[in-house]
């Protein structure tokens, strides 16, 4: 009898476990946690994945309603380092390693507007997002947990760019720039989400909806407003709910 009652016991502390890695849907996600120091808003941030998501890299940040860049909440780590888990290929093998890709979050990185000594925007090691707003890349849905440097004065955007890589189709093949070696590591650019928040009247949830897509190969920060050719980086992601923290 004490031996049933115990594996009764571990198999319940196990399904708990796993529970704990859903989200109310019943989708498993990872956690992230970025800032949590910061002197600002606190929010909530959940990403549900779409059927196309396959190891893409994001970034999330807060701008004014001019469009001037505030701050960056979450960059994957990869990105906001300079340093991809393929980024030097040693002895015909690929081993972590600084790379640098303009193409793969191109309006993050001119709207944050730090130059690294090669010219680019892309982060190196000397130009590094900081620790407290980088994490692991997830690899599933998952909900961040942030917080604001300090406390956003009237209105403000929040933007999140997501791309993935050799995410090619009918429009963006890997033929359409054959010499722009930048273009075949991304094909279909990045895809650029927005909502505004008003702190002064806040709702207890937002959905993030696409605006425009990035530089297809990262020559430039604009946002290109036009997405009738991109097919599955569409599909990257179901939804993006952001939760605004009472007590803010």
């Amino acid at each position: 009898m004490k031996t049933l009652l115990i594996i009764l016991a571990f198999s319940m502390f196990f399904s708990d476990a796993g529970a704990q890695k859903k989200n109310k849907q019943g989708i498993p996600c990872d956690t992230i946690v970025t800032n949590m120091n910061g002197k600002g808003q606190e929010l909530q941030l959940i990403f549900t994945r779409g059927p196309k998501h396959n190891h893409p890299i994001i970034a999330i940040w807060a701008e004014d309603m001019n469009g001037r860049y505030i701050q960056t909440l979450y960059v994957s780590y990869s990105m906001g380092k300079g340093i991809f888990e393929h980024g030097q290929e040693k002895e015909g093998k690929w081993a972590p390693g600084e790379r640098r890709r303009p193409a793969a979050l191109p309006y993050w990185a001119y709207k944050r507007k730090i130059m690294a000594s090669d010219g680019l925007y892309v982060p190196d090691r000397h130009t590094q997002v900081p620790d407290a707003y980088t994490g692991a890349t997830p690899q599933k849905s998952f909900v961040l947990n942030t917080r604001s440097d300090e406390t956003f004065k009237g209105p403000f955007r929040l933007l999140f760019e997501i791309n993935q890589a050799f995410d090619f189709n009918d429009y963006w093949h890997n033929n359409l720039y054959p010499d722009d070696e930048q273009y075949k590591t991304s094909a279909q650019p990045s895809i650029v989400y927005a909502v505004t928040i008003d702190p002064e009247n806040p709702e207890e949830v937002y959905y993030m909806n696409p605006i425009g897509h990035g530089h297809y190969s990262g020559k430039d920060g604009k946002l290109y407003t036009n997405l009738t050719t991109l097919t599955s980086a569409l599909k990257i992601t179901e939804t993006i709910k952001v939760i605004w923290k009472k007590g803010n």
